[in-house]
C-alpha cells in the first residue's frame, strides 16, 4: 500500500480541500500518514496570503525530503496558481497543479519517479469557474464545510481573486446533504467556510438557470439539520452581514453567537484606497446590532496595518475606532506588497519598521480585548465542546461564543459537549473550568 502525507498552509478553506483530496487518495488505496513520517507522496496545499510563501514552501519540501528523499512532491493551492514557475524551480518538487487541476491530482500520478524538473499543469484563472464541494474530517473535532469559493470584490491589496477565480458556490441542497453526512460521523460542530461566504449563491442565477439562493437561505436550511449541535460562520463581509442574518442567529437553534467580520481599517480614507465596499459607519452599525441582540456574542476582526498612504493619523484613527468598539479579538495583518495587485503601484509606502510597530500596538490591544471579553463571563455557565489535544496534561475546548477553556486531560471528554462554569483566567490566556456536567445536548 502506497503512503501519502499532507501539509496545509493558510485558511480553513484549504483545510477542507486538503481533507477532500486525502479522501480521494484513500479511495484509491493509499494510506494516509502524518507529514513527519516516511511517505511515497507528499502533497503541500499552499497559501498566497503570507508574503514569505516561497520561503515557507521550500522549508516544507526540504523537511519532507529529509524523511523520504525519493518521495514524489506535489504542490497545489493559491501559491501554486499564482507562481507555478517559481515553485517548479524549488529543488525536489515534481508536480505543480493550479486551481482547476488540484482535485484531479490522482490523474497525474501514474508514475511516481522523481522528476529533474517539476511538471506544471495550470490554467488561466477564468477557467476555474466550477465549484467543488469539500469538508475536512479526521484532523479536528470540528469540521470545516466549504460552501463557497472565489471572489468578485477585487480589493486593491488582495491576490485571492487571481488565485481562486470568480465567486461561485454550492447549492443549498448539496450543502445540507454534506451536513447530514457529517452528522452521521458523530461530529458536533460545523464551521462554514468560503472566500467570500456572504456572497453564497449570488453569481449562480446570472450564469446558469439555477434558482437564485442566498446565504440566508443556506443558514435557515442548515439550522434544521439534526445531529449537528453547532454551526459557526467563519468570516463574513460587513456589507453582506444583513440584519436578517443577525436576527436569525440570535434566535437560532444551532448557529452560535460568534461572528468574524473583516474590517481592514478604521479610516474611511484607507477603506476607499483598499476598495472595500463599506465605510466604518456601517461596521459600527453591524457591531451594535449584534450586541443589542446577543450581548454575549464574540466578534472577531481582521485589520491590516501599513497599507500605502496610511499616515500616523490614519493609523490612530483605526486604533481608536477599534479601542472603542465592542469587539472581542483582532487578527492583525502587516501589509506586504503582492505582485499583480493595484496596491503595489500606490505611493507613500509605509516603512517596514513602522508597519511592525503598528502591528505590535494592535496585537497588544487585541490581548486586552480578549481578556476583557473573557472576564465578562467568569462565573457563568456555558456549553463547551472539548477537543483532543493533550498539552502538558490539559485539554481545551470552546464555548459557543468562542471562549477557550482548559481542564485536566480526560480522554472521555474528547468531542463531548459539557456544561461548564468558568472559574478564572489562566496564565496562558484560557479560562479554567470550575465544574462540568454530564454530556448534554443543547437542543434539549
Amino acid at each position: 500500500m502506497k503512503k501519502v502525507a499532507f501539509h496545509t498552509l493558510g485558511c480553513k478553506l484549504n483545510f477542507s480541500e486538503t481533507s477532500t483530496i486525502a479522501r480521494l487518495f484513500e479511495e484509491q488505496g493509499y494510506q494516509k500518514v502524518d507529514f513527519k513520517e516516511p511517505s511515497d507522496v507528499y502533497v503541500i496545499n499552499t497559501c498566497s496570503v503570507t508574503a514569505n510563501a516561497d520561503k515557507e514552501c521550500k522549508q516544507i519540501v526540504k523537511a519532507a525530503l529529509n524523511v523520504s528523499p525519493d518521495a514524489y512532491v506535489v504542490i497545489v493551492g493559491c501559491y501554486a496558481q499564482l507562481k507555478p514557475e517559481e515553485i517548479s524551480n524549488i529543488e525536489g518538487v515534481d508536480l505543480v497543479l493550479g486551481a482547476s487541476e488540484k482535485f484531479k491530482l490522482l490523474n497525474y500520478l501514474n508514475d511516481l519517479t522523481k522528476k529533474s524538473k517539476a511538471e506544471i499543469y495550470s490554467c488561466e484563472i477564468e477557467e476555474a469557474n466550477f465549484f467543488v464541494d469539500s469538508y475536512s474530517f479526521g484532523d479536528r473535532t470540528r469540521v470545516f464545510l466549504k460552501v463557497q469559493d472565489g471572489c468578485d470584490y477585487n480589493c486593491s491589496f488582495c491576490t485571492i481573486p487571481l488565485a481562486r477565480g470568480s465567486s461561485r458556490s454550492d447549492t443549498v441542497i448539496n450543502a445540507v446533504k454534506n451536513a447530514h453526512d457529517i452528522a452521521k460521523q458523530n461530529v458536533k460542530e460545523i464551521v462554514l467556510t468560503g472566500v467570500n461566504l456572504g456572497d453564497f449563491g449570488n453569481n449562480e442565477s446570472k450564469t446558469s438557470n439555477r434558482k437564485e439562493e442566498t446565504f440566508f437561505d443556506l443558514v435557515k436550511e442548515l439550522d434544521k439539520v439534526e445531529g449537528i449541535e453547532r454551526f459557526r460562520i467563519s468570516s463574513i463581509e460587513p456589507n453582506l452581514l444583513k440584519d436578517e442574518i443577525i436576527e436569525y442567529v440570535a434566535q437560532s437553534k444551532r448557529f452560535v453567537p460568534h461572528f468574524h467580520i473583516p474590517l481592514q481599517s478604521g479610516s474611511n480614507k484607507m477603506l476607499k484606497a483598499m476598495r472595500r465596499r463599506y465605510l466604518r459607519e456601517l461596521y459600527s452599525e453591524r457591531v451594535a446590532k449584534i450586541k443589542a441582540l446577543m450581548p454575549q456574542c464574540c466578534i472577531g476582526v481582521d485589520v491590516i496595518v501599513g497599507f500605502p498612504g496610511e499616515s500616523d493619523e490614519d493609523f490612530l484613527e483605526t486604533y481608536n475606532f477599534l479601542n472603542e468598539l465592542n469587539i472581542s479579538y483582532l487578527h492583525v495583518f502587516t501589509y506586504s506588497e503582492r505582485d499583480n495587485t493595484d496596491a503595489i503601484n500606490l505611493k507613500d509606502v509605509v516603512p517596514v519598521a513602522i508597519r511592525k510597530k503598528r502591528n505590535k500596538m494592535l496585537r497588544i490591544l487585541s490581548a486586552k480585548k480578549i481578556r476583557h471579553f473573557y472576564e465578562q463571563h467568569l462565573g457563568n455557565t456555558f456549553t463547551v465542546l472539548f477537543e483532543a489535544d493533550n498539552k502538558d496534561g490539559f485539554m481545551h475546548g470552546f464555548t459557543d461564543n468562542y471562549i477557550k477553556v482548559k481542564t485536566p486531560f480526560d480522554p472521555d471528554l474528547i468531542n463531548q459537549l459539557k456544561q461548564v462554569t468558568l472559574k478564572e483566567l489562566d496564565a496562558d490566556g484560557s479560562v479554567l473550568v470550575q465544574s462540568y456536567s454530564e454530556e448534554i445536548s443543547t437542543r434539549g
